[in-house]
């Protein structure tokens, strides 16, 4: 029988496109069953087709309560417009009131890429920070630094890396014997990236939201899963309700009342459950049963929604004992970009590639070679119509160029009936492509002067 599973791998070029098996396999949850308000046009049109608990930021963002978004880059190339659709999803999270942290990887280029440290801090600045500035991103409630100016996040993934093994290591992103070391450290400091805003002296406890392409979940799956690991209470499901349980880790026995001799200290024990009480009490719980006997805190009339608070709760409780006390970071999942030859948009093919520094002639050079969705001939397309789902002209027009999701719809059925041909197709985009990339530049030199003023 053979192996169907599919494989997500963050550094490769070639990636499965199969969404919805991608959404069964690895446990991501649809954004149909969210209600999302005023949702952008990447939301709206199911570019953005999953999600890792987006309804804790968008519950935090309804009542008005802190939440971070982050983000990284590569300081390696220049940036395209499959990099613009995620500083798309920043804004709108900045704008729901989200605070935004950008990690520039420079110590991760520098290790796999072989770019020097003043090299991709110069890179980061004129090819992707200065678009930023550009794309609407607000340098106020924007804070972007260097992996290798923040020691704080190699000591995170230092701390974090006790809490897995190479053989999940493996497991997660398929390393083997012959993978280079630099590879299997990346990942852990990409977790001190993402977790890191948590602390105090970044911002404090508060969800943390991380818009990605898909092939980047198994970073978030491994940092999910070693924010969890670190947790001293866990909120289950229950019968009736919810149910706190107490996890002994190696740097908490003392803590939590396990002598040296393995026997558990009563009173030391009943203290910290005294504690769980009061926290959640404060929620406004009053049917709280205790059993420090058991090592459990149950809670019947909490439900679901209920979760998020009572976890926050007792993050701060854990962090007021000397714990980390993180909570593990939201995603959403964005579809791929599509190249100029129809696969994925890729910085090391540029001319496949639009970035956002062509001018309008290489636009259009590269728009007109593009993969088309049409017939062979004008009569065919005529009679059997084109498919928009393979145009590259049509999918550059749903996910950067038309904002009227009537006109989208039209000009989509107008293709398929072969009314529009191909060659008008790519006019039209053309046209868009080229307005938008002279407003960018315009917009690039007009904000240049607050670049400075997103590295603090």
């Amino acid at each position: 029988m053979m192996n169907d599973k599919l494989t997500i791998d963050p550094w490769g070029s070639a990636q499965s496109t199969d969404y919805s098996k991608i959404i069964e396999q690895f446990g991501l949850s649809s954004l149909d069953n969210l209600v999302i308000p005023n949702p952008s046009r990447l939301q709206r049109r199911g570019i953005i087709f999953a999600h890792r608990e987006l309804d804790t930021i968008l519950e935090a963002s309804r009542k008005g309560d802190p939440f971070g978004v982050l983000t990284g880059l590569m300081p390696s190339g220049k940036m395209h417009l499959g990099h613009s659709m995620v500083i798309d999803q920043v804004k709108w999270f900045q704008e729901a009131g989200g605070d935004v942290t950008i990690a520039v990887a420079d110590l991760e280029s520098n290790a796999t890429r072989g770019v020097s440290l003043e090299e991709g801090r110069r890179i980061a600045k004129q090819e992707y920070v200065a678009y930023y500035a550009a794309l609407g991103l607000n340098p106020e409630n924007t804070t972007v630094y260097f992996q290798s100016e923040r020691n704080i996040v190699q000591k995170l993934g230092f701390q974090l890396g006790k809490r897995t093994n190479l053989s999940e290591l493996e497991a997660i992103y398929g390393f083997d014997g012959s993978t280079n070391l630099a590879h299997v450290q990346a990942p852990l400091v990409q977790a001190g990236d993402i977790l890191h805003p948590q602390l105090d002296e970044y911002g404090g406890l508060r969800p943390i939201v991380v818009p990605v392409g898909v092939d980047q979940d198994p970073h978030l799956r491994l940092t999910r899963g070693l924010a969890s690991k670190t947790n001293w209470f866990n909120v289950t499901q229950a019968k009736m309700g919810l149910q706190i349980g107490v996890s002994i880790q190696e740097d908490n026995r003392k803590v939590m009342g396990i002598e040296p001799n393995g026997r558990v200290n009563k009173d030391v024990r009943k203290n910290i459950f005294s504690q769980v009480v009061q926290s959640i009490s404060s929620l406004g719980f009053s049917d709280i049963i205790s059993n420090p006997k058991h090592g459990t805190v149950n809670i019947p009339s909490a439900t679901l929604r209920d979760k998020g608070s009572i976890k926050m709760a007792l993050l701060r409780l854990e962090r007021s004992m000397g714990g980390l006390g993180l909570l593990s970071p939201s995603s959403t999942y964005h579809r791929f970009a599509v190249g100029m030859t129809g696969d994925k948009m890729s910085s090391s093919k540029p001319k496949t590639t639009l970035f956002l520094s062509d001018n309008s002639e290489t636009a259009e050079k590269k728009i007109k070679k593009s993969f088309s969705g049409g017939q062979a001939t004008i009569e065919e397309h005529r009679r059997l119509g084109g498919d928009p789902d393979k145009d590259v002209a049509f999918q550059y027009m749903m996910y950067f160029f038309e904002e009227d999701d009537a006109f989208l719809a039209e000009l989509n059925q107008s293709y398929r009936s072969g009314k529009i041909l191909a060659g008008e197709m790519k006019q039209m985009c053309i046209d868009r492509a080229c307005e938008w990339l002279s407003n960018l530049s315009e917009l690039k030199d007009q904000t240049s002067h607050l670049v400075d003023n997103f590295f603090q």
